[in-house]
């Protein structure tokens, strides 16, 4: 008999008896196939502790440059990746390089999917190249040396390249965003554009309540504790101890959610989760004095952008220097690096967004609304779209002129016009911003950089005493049998270990496993049980989540407190009149003399050039005031350049055109347009011609607002070409235009 539908008194019982049992059998198969699961990422890291070069790449890679074997040997290497199967690149394109992140991981993150930056660089017919490393540095490496290795990386896929248009753009992800800044600071004629992924480069900003990494320096009283950790390492500094502080951000997700999410979906979570262990659970090592710069210099010390930061040959590292675009991908999502770390580096280099222009450097930035700090170089919905749009756009963002720009991605619909001209699945647009849209990201009072400021002041003197009266204890001690101790016991590495084939009691979970799956029991997706499993953890995590806001808001307060103390401002020398702007990087009397000079060197030029001169310069006229830099536009010019093979000058000629021209139009607008005509030919066809062409890019992202329909009506002037020589649609499209606005009017 049927006692579930019998309609007995007692057959709801025996419905949930029946619910529960089958409940227990799943959790149970779920647990078996669950240490399983752990056994197997057990078995994967100390298979990887074997390879001497292990990483995560899922492309083919071939080594190219051996860094162990430079003059100042790192333990980084140069690869060439090999386009998959079906995808041909295209040696005339840019080569794209992207240096992974030493930041306590191994290499490969870049490329770990066919979706990622790698995946869209190929796909968009680039070379490719990838820079990673090996576990253990090699002894006496510093970070300029390895900025060193870079450079020569770099000079390496340029001279593979004398074909390509443009110099090779750089991708730096997390920790490689802030190397790759400091080498191009110092070789800036090397790199193409550079592209930051969750890079860090201003390390005290932030905002209060959201940002509680950056305080951790201070909490601990500065850094004498990593140079402790390097010295009971013997000089190497474990990068799991990095691991563990990521991991230690949010505990609910490191001790529960992440675990929980594999056993809920056990039977298709596995496979993920297990390829992103080879990456997150194989720590890699650093120099002791690596890591200590690292910490002095930037993360407690913030002299990056600053200009504080000087090479061991007295070179002060400035990141004016750079000379090609840089682009910033960051997330309100990130809380490693927030928007604010990402991006005001930005404040502390310029006073206003005219310096930027003048100093002939293209900034670009992005700003992802949820994406997690991870997901910005390992997502492959993000790879797919923004990594992806900016693998197709990265010319255009190189001819772009001078200036801060957002860059705006949206998916297309009926509205968009020439829909010929876009490149993919989303329209790509750069809109001029100012320094105040980065300030309203919110950042630090000028109060609070002093609280910094005296952090590191504080972190100063307590590495000096650890250093004068303690160190020499501690290396006394330690030696490599503790140190390789002290590591092999780590938690981060310890836990993977525990669960591998190496311990005797996992053994039998293989066999139990495989039974487990030639006969699963999955569960029914309305068992109540399942749900109230759901609830239970969705409870753990809110009550971890509560702790880690507590606990977060208690140390925040702390560090505000201590560090916001007169007295102790007073004692490390900082007094109430010391102000952040006080930080700004100092001027340089030779910049500003040639600044000084680009207005005269202008001027000069201003009745040079030809044809394509005088095109651009109307170009650039027309639409400048829109503030508006648009992939359509882009498009229509590359179509010109193949069409009209007369007109061909070159990517780097005319990308110095466009600049020129551009700063022509700012600082001698009347000048520069009284001049025009003299740069045209006389024939009045030929001048057509080139007019028709400036209509063709101008109009390339649809109608013209009314200003730039007057300035369009002004260039038509100093043209001459006479009213027959206007196209008639292009005079009723013209008139259309300005009855409509009348109309509006």
């Amino acid at each position: 008999m049927d006692r579930s539908n019998s309609g007995m008194p007692w057959a709801f019982p025996w419905g949930a008896f029946v619910a529960g049992q089958e409940y227990w059998r799943d959790a149970w198969e779920r647990s078996i196939l669950m240490f399983d699961v752990l056994r197997q990422r057990g078995n994967n890291y100390v298979e990887r502790t074997e390879q001497t070069a292990p990483h995560v790449l899922t492309f083919d890679a071939e080594l190219l440059v051996d860094g162990r074997k430079l003059e100042r040997p790192v333990n980084y290497v140069l690869v060439r990746i090999a386009p998959p199967a079906g995808v041909t690149v295209d040696p005339g394109q840019r080569p794209f390089i992207v240096f992974d992140p030493r930041a306590g991981h191994g290499p490969g993150i870049g490329g770990m999917k066919r979706e990622s930056e790698i995946g869209v660089a190929l796909q968009a017919g680039h070379p490719c190249y990838f820079v990673g490393f090996l576990p253990e540095p090699v002894p006496g490496q510093t970070i300029a040396d390895v900025c060193a290795a870079e450079a020569h990386f770099v000079e390496e896929v340029i001279a593979r390249h004398p074909e390509a248009e443009g110099k090779p753009v750089l991708i730096g992800n997390c920790q490689a965003g802030w190397q790759i800044m400091m080498m191009a600071a110092m070789h800036p004629d090397l790199p193409g554009p550079i592209m930051l992924a969750g890079s860090p480069l201003s390390y005290w900003a932030g905002v209060r309540g959201k940002n509680p990494m950056r305080y951790l320096g201070g909490l601990l009283g500065g850094t004498w504790m990593t140079a402790l950790v390097g010295d009971l390492g013997n000089g190497i500094f474990d990068g799991a101890n990095l691991v563990a502080n990521f991991e230690g951000m949010h505990p609910s997700n490191t001790y529960w959610a992440k675990p929980y999410n594999v056993y809920s979906k056990v039977d298709t979570e596995a496979e993920r989760f297990l390829e992103f262990e080879k990456w997150w659970g194989s720590p890699v090592l650093l120099n002791a004095e690596e890591m200590q710069t690292i910490a002095d210099e930037l993360f407690v010390g913030n002299k990056l952008s600053s200009g504080e930061l000087r090479t061991p040959k007295g070179v002060r590292v400035d990141l004016r220097e750079i000379r090609s675009p840089i682009i910033v991908f960051c997330s309100w999502g990130d809380d490693i690096t927030p928007p604010q770390q990402a991006l005001h580096w930005i404040l502390d280099l310029y006073g206003h967004e005219q310096e930027i222009v003048a100093a002939g450097q293209t900034i670009v930035y992005c700003l992802h609304q949820s994406i997690g700090h991870l997901g910005i170089f390992v997502s492959g919905k993000v790879a797919s779209k923004e990594h992806g749009e900016f693998a197709q756009a990265m010319d255009l963002i190189d001819v772009t002129p001078p200036g801060l720009y957002e860059a705006v991605i949206t998916g297309l619909d009926d509205q968009v016009e020439h829909r010929e001209l876009v490149g993919g699945e989303y329209l790509f647009h750069l809109e001029e911003r100012t320094l105040d849209d980065i300030r309203a990201l919110g950042g630090n009072k000028p109060e609070d950089d002093r609280r910094f400021a005296t952090a590191a002041r504080v972190s100063q003197i307590n590495l000096g005493l650890y250093r004068r009266f303690v160190s020499p204890a501690v290396q006394a001690l330690a030696n490599q049998e503790s140190a390789e101790f002290m590591r092999h016991a780590h938690p981060n590495r310890m836990r993977f270990e525990l669960f591998s084939d190496k311990n005797p009691f996992m053994q039998p979970i293989a066999a139990w496993a495989d039974q487990v799956r030639s006969d699963r029991h999955p569960i029914s997706a309305d068992n109540p049980f399942t749900a109230l499993e759901h609830e239970a953890s969705k409870w753990i995590v809110q009550t971890l989540d509560t702790w880690t806001t507590m606990r977060d808001t208690l140390q925040e307060n702390f560090f505000l407190g201590v560090y916001g103390s007169p007295m102790l401002q007073a004692l490390v020398g900082l007094g109430a009149e010391a102000q952040s702007d006080g930080r700004r990087i100092a001027r340089d009397l030779g910049r500003e003399t040639v600044a000084a000079r680009l207005s005269g060197d202008l001027l000069s030029k201003i009745e040079q050039g030809g044809p394509v001169e005088a095109a651009v310069r109307a170009m650039l006229y027309v639409r400048m005031a829109e503030g508006r830099v648009d992939e359509r536009t882009f498009a229509a010019l590359k179509q010109i350049a193949a069409e009209h093979k007369d007109l061909r000058v070159g990517f780097a000629r005319f990308k110095a055109i466009v600049r020129e021209q551009h700063l022509m139009l700012l600082v001698h607008q009347e000048l520069a347009l009284k001049a025009l005509p003299k740069l045209l030919p006389a024939d009045r066809g030929q001048r057509a011609v080139m007019l028709d062409l400036v209509r063709r890019v101008v109009t390339a992202r649809g109608a013209l607002p009314e200003e730039s329909r007057r300035r369009l009506d002004e260039i038509e002037t100093l043209f001459d070409v006479g009213e027959a020589a206007r196209p008639a649609r292009r005079r009723q499209a013209h008139d259309r235009g300005r009855m409509e606005d009348e109309d509006a009017a």
